[in-house]
């Protein structure tokens, strides 16, 4: 029997799903962090937890047709390392980014913006996919969560200095976190998803009015038109907005482009590009 497995993993999980050769889906399985680069050992551990629980008394894990959409998938070393250590009959490995992209599209045309903690922007065009962004909050994940903390967090320090008019949103933030010198001495230690932490309530405080918080709004939406705008190349592609802060960002942009729900997530991309791989005769 030709099984084939899907797998998403990244620094906080992993998820899998292994179905036949029409699609059905024949089991599902989760485990911990699969961080191929920073943890090469866990997250082969966490990739086989996840696959044999999806895989259940279904076949081995040597008949399964593998692609994987990994955090670090496109690190050529830790890629080469994790596939010779998988016991799977065949695999592929790729960014997260490509099985997202299969996932919410399948083989259509269009766009993709996912913005969440972090963001990557990806077009399809005939099966072939670009992808921009998702360089990582250091220096990239424009409209992100982390961001969107990290650029208020910033506003705050220009406006203790004067540049810019403090508000009373900032001001809340930073009696919160002790102040100015609290927030700057812990800053390098932070982590994306603690700037991230306060997306919820920039996006709250914007909605009550907040000229800090709508700046930085404001500031995001406008990063995530521009990378649609260059993606869409002067066409009207359909856009499938994914991640957490995808709603707000398809409510402001609905009149630019249209907009489709996603088909499925990154693991059903993954194994969706499993049977497209083996219907086209590679893997095998």
């Amino acid at each position: 029997m030709t099984l084939f497995l899907g797998i998403d993993g990244g620094g906080t999980g992993c998820r899998a799903i292994v179905a036949d050769a029409t699609g059905a889906v024949l089991g599902t399985g989760s485990a911990g962090p699969s961080n191929i680069v920073s943890d090469p050992d866990g997250a082969l551990a966490s990739i086989l937890a996840a696959a044999g629980a999806a895989l259940g008394s279904h076949g081995r894990l040597d008949d399964l047709h593998a692609v994987l959409g990994l955090a670090g998938g496109n690190v050529a070393e830790a890629v080469e390392t994790l596939v010779s250590r998988l016991p799977f009959a065949s695999a592929l490995v790729v960014n997260d980014g490509v099985t997202a992209v299969k996932g919410a599209l399948g083989d259509d045309d269009g766009v993709m913006a996912a913005i969440g903690t972090g963001t990557i922007f990806a077009v399809q065009r005939a099966g072939q996919i670009r992808e921009i962004g998702g360089w990582g909050f250091i220096l990239g994940d424009e409209a992100s969560g982390a961001w969107m903390g990290r650029r208020l967090l910033a506003m705050g320090l220009r406006a203790i200095d004067g540049f810019v008019p403090g508000t009373p949103f900032l001001d809340e933030i930073f009696a919160e976190l002790g102040g100015a010198a609290q927030i700057v001495g812990a800053a390098p230690g932070m982590r994306p998803a603690d700037f991230a932490r306060l997306a919820p309530r920039i996006l709250a405080a914007a909605e009550a009015g907040d000229p800090a918080a709508r700046r930085v709004v404001d500031d995001s939406v406008a990063e995530v038109a521009a990378a649609i705008e260059l993606l869409q190349g002067g066409e009207t592609l359909p856009v499938v907005f994914l991640g957490g802060l995808g709603p707000l960002h398809a409510g402001r942009l609905k009149h630019r482009w249209p907009q489709q729900a996603a088909l499925g997530g990154s693991v059903e991309g993954a194994v969706f590009m499993a049977r497209r791989r083996h219907e086209a005769g590679l893997g095998r």
